[in-house]
């Protein structure tokens, strides 16, 4: 049985459910504000999945390589490795404001401290990958495919440092998430994901402080869910909004399953200016030719369950189709998974967004502007960079290809 903790406060408990489902209750008396999630209000009957667990307690999971690092380091001592056995070893350390601990335990979720200048500076070859997986491993709960883990270091946080007063003076939660790229799978995905980022940033998205380290071995990035004063957004990605499994993260359409529901879930303030932001990001993952833009790589932030739901920051923007050159769209655009036309584009803003076809003719244009800077930044990068020569200029090609398909006249 593992006690599920929100805003620091207990909420109640998740159990599994039959052979292989679990279960959630809430605790009596729990406060409507102290809900895990804006889809699942406080209740007195509990909420069952009859496999697997709930969306909003799979949303953190890892994948991939750090998921099978925790396997082999714990399946011997819990005799089976399910999702229910990976949430309990790494939910004392989240993304978002729910954190998980064994039934009788109180929350701690001290972090292990790593030097920020250290990742980005120290040359430590395939050594750096290993080290911050063992050390990290078990404190990162954040979901992805491509290796990323949790870390702290209080001293470089944006939030922290911005702060007048903390809440707490001996803070040790994490900071940063240090992401990393299989070298022989998709060499140079750090710096491939730092320019593509550079891209949302130039056009006015909220993009976090990134920074790629020096040997491009890793992307260090400031957590968007961190207030300064040491406490944490409520976050939630598509995938729970639209009551899907991680498995089911490529099921669903831009028009449905992102904007219409992000206007379901959404503040009535921030509605307007969010689907703008949610249309330029579209855009943006279109022109990019990013083929993984699905359900969990975009989410809504909130201070508090009941308060106003916004548009998370822009995070795991990437040109995947220097690695695959057939990819396509995560999910369906008026039906097709083929990367759409300008033409295609101009009628989701005009259909989904309301704008008029001036307004969204001005959108792909500041899109278009904000690639031709990057691809200047990029250039240079290049040049000074051999290794990245090959990646760097097909990520060129790339969005030269999706400029002219799917943002100019």
């Amino acid at each position: 049985m593992i006690k599920v903790w929100t805003d620091a406060d207990e909420a109640g408990l998740l159990d599994r459910f039959g052979a292989r489902g679990s279960t959630f209750a809430y605790q009596t008396n729990t406060p409507p504000l102290r809900a895990v999630s804006v889809t699942m209000p406080v209740r007195l009957p509990s909420y069952n999945a009859s496999f697997g667990l709930l969306p909003i307690f799979e949303m953190n999971l890892p994948e991939g390589v750090l998921r099978e690092r925790l396997r082999l380091a714990f399946a011997k001592a819990t005799g089976t490795f399910d999702d229910f056995d990976l949430l309990g070893i790494v939910g004392r350390s989240q993304v978002g404001r729910i954190r998980y601990t064994g039934a009788q335990e109180k929350l701690q979720e001290s972090v292990p401290f790593q030097s920020i200048d250290e990742i980005l500076e120290k040359r430590r070859g395939g050594d750096l990958f290993r080290y911050l997986l063992d050390k990290f491993a078990s404190f990162s709960g954040i979901s992805g495919v491509q290796p990323k883990i949790l870390v702290r270091d209080e001293g470089t946080s944006v939030p922290l440092n911005k702060a007048d007063h903390r809440l707490s003076q001996s803070y040790q939660g994490a900071t940063h998430i240090v992401k990393f790229w299989e070298r022989h799978e998709y060499p140079q995905l750090a710096a491939n994901e730092f320019f593509c980022l550079k891209v949302a940033e130039q056009c006015g998205l909220e993009v976090p402080p990134c920074r790629l380290a020096e040997d491009a071995l890793a992307l260090v990035i400031d957590r968007f869910d961190l207030r300064s004063d040491g406490t944490y957004y409520g976050f939630e990605d598509f995938c729970v909004l639209n009551a899907k499994r991680t498995d089911q993260k490529y099921g669903g359409s831009y028009e449905t399953s992102i904007m219409k529901r992000f206007t379901q879930f959404a503040s009535t303030s921030q509605v307007g200016e969010g689907l703008e932001r949610l249309f330029t990001l579209i855009v943006i993952n279109c022109a990019i030719r990013n083929g993984d833009a699905h359900l969990k790589n975009f989410g809504i932030v909130y201070d508090d369950v009941q308060g106003e739901a916004r548009l998370a920051p822009v995070y795991d923007l990437v040109t995947t189709s220097v690695y695959l050159p057939k990819d396509s769209m995560a999910l369906t655009l008026n039906g097709s998974t083929n990367w759409p036309t300008t033409k295609e584009l101009q009628r989701l803003g005009e259909t989904r967004l309301g704008g008029s076809p001036t307004r969204i003719r001005e959108i792909l244009k500041r899109v278009v502007d904000a690639m031709e800077t990057v691809t200047a930044q990029l250039r240079a990068y290049i040049r000074g960079h051999p290794d990245f020569e090959d990646v760097g200029n097909r990520m060129l090609a790339q969005w030269e290809q999706g400029m002219t398909t799917s943002l100019r006249p």
